[in-house]
């Protein structure tokens, strides 16, 4: 029986993520036609139903809230529904009247919508919202306006965490959000594997999500709950917008990591590998290297059972989460040149000269020395805070970085040639545990990341020609939280107004004692 998972997407920049993210769900279908069989789950993150004229759909399982003028050209209605159909509906959302002039179609967009194969190549010039660059229908159901503010706006800015809590505050009052956008898609689930969140942390959308996620916990107590809060990469910038940022920032950590599963704050790096060229001001280009990582860190929960190992939401959970209270990770990725993965015999070549790839000379590098080197050496780290001018840096940085709990996702490279089976694994865990080293939980797929005609040019491996990708992503709790809540602490502890000061010191100062629990560096190196 599948395990389903609904997505939630709440703002414009989550949105920019998760649309490469259902893109990339949607090249998966094999239609039937493909020599081989998908071994993704489709029906996990779609739902099946039927169209007002009785034809069969697929859609996927989200809501994607919006404030006025972020959906685009994205309308409501059309497609796979008419609005008639779904006013029919009384389990519909209300249909919100627009009144505005609707925005164009980009010529992406009517290529798809009059079925060319090969639609217009897509720039960060024409690339003006998430939807110019959709390959996917959705549901009415999914498309969630918000009225009270607009995208872009410098009257009324949605920028201020209070601002998020008074507006989800606003709306569940008048309409219960929870029997109205969530409990529907709930309901169509037999089993729910979990909810996955995608929104900002350092923005309104942080204190409208740490309602939202409340709402989420009180109603499904035990079910796997990720938030994956997305903040402004680190940069030159006006130094109050900076300050209020990171104060947002330090409300949603301290509030919503209570309540979820896990929690993954998600930021660009300032410091990149040469392979990778984006434009920084480009959300399209940064949200396709976050969806790269984030796509393929949870590959493993979308797998068919049988065969390739699989790996539910819980099973990536209970890896990281050692000590029972440590539910923020990290997250890494690392690409790797498809063109090197010619053959199993340069394969395995390449394996003995690249140190991020899974084997060694065609060993699983399973032994504590190797899997340690291994588990150090991934290129990008979205992490925040961590060094940001070289490569040198960021290995010192990890050398003082302790590791409690680490869960890999290998995909698009030759499997290793002596994998352990499930019951030396759980025996090579415990070892590695009672000895107090860091458990590492892997998951391979062959599957590569596919690069799409709407994700960017932003990787130079293989050229620009190449369709496809191999990637290690790495999710890991480390000591490094527990320096990067105390500095949040710090900060809130000078910034933040008397009557919410010292619950958010207290519960940030709890947060980080998770991570620092049974651990000594030994050395001064890297303390704040």
């Amino acid at each position: 029986m599948p395990t389903f998972c609904n997505l939630k997407q709440l703002g414009h920049r989550a949105n920019y993520l998760a649309t490469h993210f259902w893109n990339v769900q949607e090249s998966y279908f094999d239609y039937g036609t493909a020599n081989e069989i998908s071994t993704i789950d489709h029906d996990i993150h779609f739902r099946s139903g039927r169209g007002p004229t009785g034809e069969d759909t697929y859609t996927p399982r989200t809501l994607i809230y919006d404030l006025k003028g972020g959906f685009g050209s994205l309308r409501k209605f059309g497609g796979l529904y008419d609005q008639s159909a779904v006013e029919d509906d009384p389990k519909q959302l209300c249909v919100v009247k627009q009144h505005d002039a609707p925005i164009t179609q980009g010529e992406y967009q009517k290529a798809l919508d009059e079925g060319h194969e090969q639609p217009p190549k897509l720039s960060t010039q024409t690339v003006r919202y998430w939807s110019d660059y959709t390959r996917v229908f959705y549901h009415p159901r999914s498309i969630v306006q918000i009225n009270d503010y607009e995208l872009g706006s410098t009257i009324l800015p949605f920028e201020k965490w209070s601002s998020g809590e008074d507006l989800f505050s606003s709306l569940d009052k008048h309409h219960d959000l929870l029997d109205r956008d969530i409990r529907p898609w709930a309901e169509e689930c037999d089993q729910l594997q979990g909810i996955q969140i995608f929104a900002g942390a350092d923005d309104a959308w942080g204190g409208f999500a740490s309602r939202y996620v409340e709402s989420l916990r009180d109603e499904y107590g035990k079910t796997s709950l990720w938030f994956w809060g997305l903040e402004e990469a680190e940069g030159p910038g006006q130094k109050t917008q900076q300050l209020l940022h990171t104060v947002n920032t330090a409300h949603s950590l301290q509030a919503i990591s209570p309540l979820a599963s896990l929690y993954i704050p998600v930021a660009l790096p300032s410091y990149l590998p040469p392979y990778v060229q984006l434009d920084q001001a480009s959300q399209w280009h940064v949200s396709g290297l976050l969806s790269m990582a984030i796509e393929s860190m949870t590959l493993p929960s979308r797998q068919k059972p049988g065969g390739i190992k699989r790996g539910l939401l819980s099973d990536i959970e209970a890896a990281l989460n050692v000590n029972g209270n440590q539910r923020i990770a990290g997250l890494q990725c690392s690409v790797i040149d498809p063109s090197s993965q010619h053959s199993n015999e340069k394969g395995n070549h390449e394996a003995a000269k690249d140190s991020r790839m899974p084997t060694r000379g065609g060993q699983d590098a399973v032994s504590d020395d190797e899997v340690e080197k291994a588990n150090s050496k991934l290129d990008v780290s979205f992490s925040t805070g961590r060094p940001s001018q070289t490569a040198l840096s960021l290995r010192q940085w990890e050398k003082a970085n302790h590791v409690f709990g680490k869960v890999e996702s290998i995909r698009g490279l030759p499997p290793p040639e002596h994998e352990l089976d499930e019951e030396d694994e759980a025996i090579s865990r415990k070892r590695r545990r009672l000895a107090g080293m860091p458990a590492v939980e892997k998951y391979h797929n062959p599957l590569p990341y596919p690069l799409l005609d709407s994700f960017p040019e932003i990787l130079t491996l293989g050229g620009l020609s190449a369709k496809t990708a191999a990637v290690r992503a790495s999710l890991s709790t480390t000591t490094h939280i527990s320096k990067r809540t105390n500095g949040l602490r710090n900060i809130v502890s000078r910034m933040v107004k008397v009557g919410d000061r010292e619950a958010m010191v207290d519960g940030l100062g709890e947060i980080a004692e998770a991570y620092e629990e049974g651990w000594d560096s030994g050395s001064d190196e890297g303390s704040d």
